[in-house]
């Protein structure tokens, strides 16, 4: 019976972490897809805060992860995104 107190305390720890790294996973991606997203813009002479200020101002409403994705897997969709913003 000694090991008990010793397993619910590990227990509880890891309880602890896991929760903990659900708010980190979120945190890495989001600077992941900034990431992404910066390096495509780039390509078409601007930066990620420029470009995410002009397309708040254009009226497009899309999130950070479908950007990355698009930058990523449909630059062509990315490109056309950017012409309209510009």
């Amino acid at each position: 019976m000694q090991w008990l107190p010793v397993a619910k305390n590990s227990y509880e720890k890891g309880q602890t972490y896991a929760y903990r790294d659900r708010r980190n996973k979120k945190r890495e991606f989001r600077s992941l897809w900034i990431v992404r997203i910066n390096a495509a813009v780039r390509e078409y002479g601007m930066n990620y805060s420029q470009f995410m200020d002009k397309l708040t101002k254009s009226g497009i409403e899309i999130n950070r992860k479908v950007l990355a994705d698009l930058a990523l897997n449909n630059p062509e969709a990315f490109k056309a995104i950017v012409d309209q913003v510009k």
